[in-house]
């Protein structure tokens, strides 16, 4: 399939190269391999995108990035410059990448200008965080962003009309050292990442946040993060005993994800999984196509979707790029149509 868009793949700042390999070194079996591709804004991942038939790419900035700057200042400072950084880098391929915003959680209301700045003036199509900021003196703190004081935040996201992503980063500070220090193997794909992003979403589910800004569109990637599969289990818990004790919000957790959730098939690529979720979802209108690149491969992610069939032969093009054109309203691209 050509034309598909990619929207969870990652990039880090130049200046960053020997920490990005460094952290590369934790996971990937080639680190100076993967550092050079998170560096490399256009040459590499063009010809990857052009080998693989994938026309327009949402960058966003590698995780953990600014939400493991425990500092306030500092953390804003380091995403205004990540947000300057790639405007530049891109600005000479308007047909074949954009970008997403990288935020400051600190604080709501310099968070939500910082997005403002990135859409009106940068021509950013949305936000990507990498879930909870870090926080207090020692960093150890969390900072959540489903209570009522955000409510400034998502305002200015549905009021610009731009999706927001809710991305993992890896477990840090106490919680690291007491559930997943003796359980390492554990981190990041093969469980932590999931249980962290699942955390978020329902809270802002279960805290109202989709009730006070019925227009919020949020993504999560890795087809859902388990939550589809437990769909069914979490509506029976809220509907049948939950609500009853006093859980206020005012939908389903299946009305949620028909109106407010998106899911991408970033590392996740497997073509049950995908015909489940969108069984489960009710239709394929809220998936889209994404890789993880650097941390997963082209060919895997693009050799996968462009054999993939499904009972409705026009979901594979919704999923692939149509979807993705619609929620970004993006222009054209190459092989957009």
């Amino acid at each position: 399939m050509l034309g598909k868009v990619a929207l969870e793949e990652a990039f880090a700042l130049p200046r960053m190269q020997e920490k990005t390999r460094w952290w590369a070194s934790l996971f990937a079996v080639n680190p100076d391999k993967h550092a050079h591709e998170m560096t490399d804004i256009t040459n590499t991942r063009i010809a990857y995108m052009d080998k693989h038939g994938v026309g327009y790419t949402l960058l966003s900035y590698t995780a953990p990035g600014v939400q493991d700057i425990w500092d306030s200042k500092e953390a804003q400072a380091f995403a205004v410059e990540i947000n300057d950084y790639i405007a530049g880098a891109i600005k000479d391929h308007p047909d074949r990448f954009g970008a997403l915003a990288t935020l400051s959680m600190h604080d709501p209301a310099e968070a939500a200008a910082e997005l403002r700045r990135c859409v009106t003036q940068l021509g950013f199509k949305g936000a990507l965080v990498n879930d909870t900021q870090r926080a207090g003196a020692d960093g150890d703190d969390m900072v959540f962003y489903d209570g009522p004081e955000w409510d400034v935040f998502w305002s200015t996201v549905t009021e610009l009309d731009v999706p927001f992503y809710l991305h993992p980063r890896n477990p840090t500070g106490t919680i690291h050292d007491k559930l997943w220090a003796k359980r390492k193997w554990l981190i990041g794909p093969p469980l932590s990442f999931a249980q962290g992003v699942s955390l978020h979403l329902l809270g802002m589910v279960t805290n109202g946040v989709f009730d006070r800004h019925p227009k919020l569109q949020i993504i999560i990637g890795h087809l859902g993060e388990h939550i589809p599969f437990d769909l069914w289990r979490i509506n029976h818990w809220f509907e049948d005993v939950k609500k009853p004790l006093g859980l206020d919000c005012k939908k389903t957790i299946r009305e949620y994800f028909a109106q407010n959730i998106w899911i991408t098939t970033s590392g996740h690529f497997s073509t049950p999984t995908l015909e489940y979720c969108i069984t489960e979802l009710g239709g394929a209108d809220r998936i889209l196509f994404s890789i993880d690149y650097p941390f997963e491969s082209f060919g895997d992610a693009c050799d996968w979707y462009d054999g993939v069939t499904l009972k409705n032969a026009e979901d594979v093009r919704k999923i692939g790029k149509d979807n993705a054109k619609k929620l970004f309203k993006l222009g054209a691209f190459k092989d957009s149509a």
